[in-house]
């Protein structure tokens, strides 16, 4: 060789500084890592080190010509870089050495490099002119233990579930006529209700074992199958059945909620009006109780006060009817009413009308429609009376005497139905994501005309930074989801608002996440994702409707921000508006201070990575968001215009801090989580997860921070490389952790997957 070969010493960080400089991943503080491994490595001499250090000087970066040195020093070693190895860029220095030298013993110091630098094989892979081994994926995690640790305590209901599945009713099928389509749904949800699955969440005493928390479990894995099976099991056994449960005492439970569970009752929902669809206290429906007759009147008084998207509307007997009770010519407020539709023959009852709502953009396995009442009268008794009731002798009674708080804790003992509608959404979006993980670990694209073989789609940064925080964010809301149903249905803790707040922007994030996620994944997997056959088609259709129904995401934002407001304990309306003021006055002061410059400026990875800064950037958003919205609003109240007005001014600044208020909330509960695994590999796998999330989140919303002069440049930059450094140290286990969301193999009919 023409050129020097440099001394051992200097030779063994020639792959380093190669790749170091090419991918430009030198920062600060990236430097000062490199810098201490020279300083305390004692293979090296003094020269060595001199030479070493002045090839960090950022000012002065190496020349082409060096740079063309070291590439022809590493070419003509003939060493083969070995990806699945544990340090790879470690181990091939060695070899590199060891081509030119006798003695070439492993370096740690060059190991804490490459650990600390997060160096990955997409920076450096396109960097040299040698055969590069690929491995799809690493077996160091365990699929089976990391679906152990998302199954949970509810393992053994899930795995039976699983196996339940497999029966060929479930099989998967593409349905383009829905009246072909509705009548598979409804045989696949009597085959779950003969196997106790539609009763779980109930009483023992009618067909169930109570568990609420289980049910939420295996609701997600109906996505799996299809959306409208899980919509449709929802609406028969968690809305319906579900009011009746809640709503309802013992006489209903006896006379239904055991028929509700082995779907011999089927029923709907009918809450929705096409005038009033999030305005649940305005709907016009009218339930009046007659005395004479001793029975209540169900009404529709106008054109566009009917129910409207009730789901099971077609094939249901009975519906759960959402109305103004008036009683004694006064309005009692809302109330539930059990009112039949149809006879034995199926043929629909006087006074009622039933209208198909046709084709959707998904769910037309859900028989959807619209229901008109016209003085349709059914018995006192059908009056779901836990919470108000009409005593014998005529007179409306509910031991919750406030009407608005009365109405809060009705709507409260139904967020089950809200968490569940969540839980789809991420069944939904785990599909996806594995779709199109799958595929990214099988479809190749390109070369750079050396190689024979083209490189995978997973082994581009790009698609990494595309799907891989997704993946990172479906652990953490899955985890969250678990928490929120177990508080949820905790006894201990009757009054439902907090939880409802809690689960109210929870909601809202998981089902906006879930439906860009399944696009993201529909474009990760180009023609083929838009492919029928290989699900996330109907995926898009089916999770769209997510984010409106069971409460409009932004109307649910407003609410959890309201929560935070109040501290979730007043209410919001024109007349508690002056309590909600005294108490921000109470709990809030203008601590919010110009964060210190040297935080703004930090951007080492130990800070980076640590939870503290994490929970303190959400916690800051959070405050900051929540002192400002009650100043404006205060400020808008002085000025004399009236609070809903007011509110209405500030709209934005609401859903802004419920979406703050929700992440926040994701990532606590997810840390908490993880802080009791205890295996300390997996507990270092989802800690690394949780982080990823943190930085994407904050990363999605640097403008925000960088306004607040919470951030500067310099560390917005650094957010977004680390994002990108996290992205890609997890790209050897994304296989593992797609495996480990428990899907069951044969729900993965996607024949891009096989």
């Amino acid at each position: 060789m023409e050129k020097k070969i440099y001394a051992s010493g200097i030779l063994q960080y020639i792959p380093f500084f190669y790749v170091i400089w090419s991918d430009d991943l030198v920062s600060v503080s990236e430097i000062n890592v490199v810098e201490k491994a020279i300083a305390t490595d004692p293979t090296l001499t003094a020269e060595e080190k001199k030479q070493l250090k002045s090839w960090l000087d950022v000012n002065r970066p190496p020349s082409n010509a060096t740079f063309k040195h070291w590439k022809q020093i590493v070419s003509h070693s003939n060493i083969k870089l070995i990806e699945d190895e544990t340090y790879p860029l470690a181990f091939f220095s060695q070899k590199v050495v060891c081509s030119y030298y006798d003695t070439c013993p492993f370096n740690d110091h060059l190991r804490d490099i490459e650990i600390n630098l997060g160096i990955q094989p997409n920076h450096y892979n396109h960097l040299f002119d040698i055969e590069v081994q690929h491995k799809a994926t690493s077996d160091f995690y365990n699929a089976p233990e990391i679906d152990a640790i998302l199954k949970g305590k509810h393992a053994e209901a899930i795995d039976g579930f699983r196996a339940v599945l497999k029966d060929p009713v479930f099989k998967w099928d593409i349905h383009r006529d829905k009246e072909v389509f509705r009548k598979k749904v409804l045989e696949q949800v009597r085959s779950l209700s003969k196997k106790g699955y539609g009763a779980m969440a109930y009483p023992k005493g009618y067909g169930g074992t109570g568990d609420m928390e289980g049910y939420a479990a295996i609701f997600e894995h109906l996505m799996y199958v299809d959306g409208s099976l899980a919509i449709k099991f929802g609406v028969q056994f968690g809305l319906f059945g579900g009011s009746i449960q809640k709503l309802g005492t013992k006489k209903h439970h006896d006379n239904y909620l055991g028929k509700a569970g082995t779907a011999e009752l089927l029923g709907c929902f009918a809450m929705t009006e096409t005038g009033h669809g999030s305005n649940v206290r305005g709907i016009k429906t009218t339930a009046t109780y007659d005395k004479n007759s001793d029975s209540i009147v169900i009404h529709t008084p106008g054109k566009n006060d009917n129910k409207e998207y009730i789901g099971n509307a077609l094939h249901s007997k009975m519906a759960s009817v959402f109305a103004q009770l008036i009683v004694d010519g006064k309005n009692e407020g809302v109330h539930a009413i059990l009112v039949p539709l149809r006879d034995e023959n199926h043929t629909l009852l006087p006074g009622i009308t039933v209208e198909d709502n046709g084709y959707k953009l998904g769910l037309n396995g859900v028989d959807n429609g619209k229901i008109w009442f016209d003085q349709v009268r059914v018995p006192r008794e059908n009056l779901l009376d836990k919470y108000g009731s009409i005593t014998n002798n005529g007179h409306y009674h509910s031991d919750i005497k406030n009407a608005h708080k009365r109405f809060f804790t009705m709507l409260g003992t139904l967020v089950g139905g809200r968490i569940c509608v969540a839980r789809a959404g991420l069944g939904g979006a785990k599909m996806a994501l594995t779709v199109a993980v799958k595929h990214a670990l099988k479809r190749r694209q390109f070369n750079d005309s050396i190689k024979v073989q083209e490189d995978l789609l997973m082994d581009y940064p790009t698609h990494q930074l595309r799907l891989i925080p997704l993946v990172a964010s479906a652990y953490v809301y899955h985890i969250t989801l678990d928490k929120m149903m177990a508080v949820y249905c905790d006894e201990s803790q009757p009054d439902k608002r907090i939880v409802e707040t809690k689960v109210a922007g929870l909601k809202s994030v998981i089902t906006w996440y879930a439906n860009s996620t399944i696009q993201e994944c529909r474009e990760a997997c180009g023609g083929k994702g838009y492919l029928t056959e290989n699900r996330i088609a109907d995926l898009k259709g089916d999770v769209d409707i997510f984010t409106t129904f069971e409460g409009d995401n932004n109307v649910l934002l407003q609410l959890a921000a309201k929560g935070v407001l109040s501290n979730f304990k007043a209410e919001f309306n024109s007349a508690g508006f002056s309590s909600v003021l005294k108490l921000l006055g109470t709990q809030l002061s203008d601590k919010l201070t110009t964060i210190n410059p040297v935080y703004s400026n930090k951007v080492d990875p130990e800070h980076l990575y640590n939870p503290k800064f994490h929970k303190h950037a959400f916690d800051y958003r959070t405050r900051r968001l929540t002192y400002t919205l009650a100043m404006r609003i205060r400020n808008y109240i002085k000025k004399g215009i009236p609070s809903y007005q007011a509110f209405l001014k500030v709209q934005t600044h609401l859903l802004a801090l419920g979406k703050a208020y929700s992440i926040e909330l994701a990532y606590r509960t997810f840390t908490d989580f993880t802080e009791g695994i205890a295996d300390t590999k997996n507990r270092a796998l989802f800690q690394k997860l949780g982080t990823l999330y943190a930085l994407h989140e904050i990363r999605k919303d640097a403008s925000w921070y960088l306004e607040q002069g919470y951030l500067n440049g310099t560390k917005s930059k650094a957010i977004r490389q680390r994002t990108e450094r996290l992205s890609t140290e997890l790209r050897p286990h994304i296989a593992v952790l797609v495996d480990g969301f428990g899907i069951p193999d044969h729900c993965l009919s996607a024949p891009i997957v096989k």
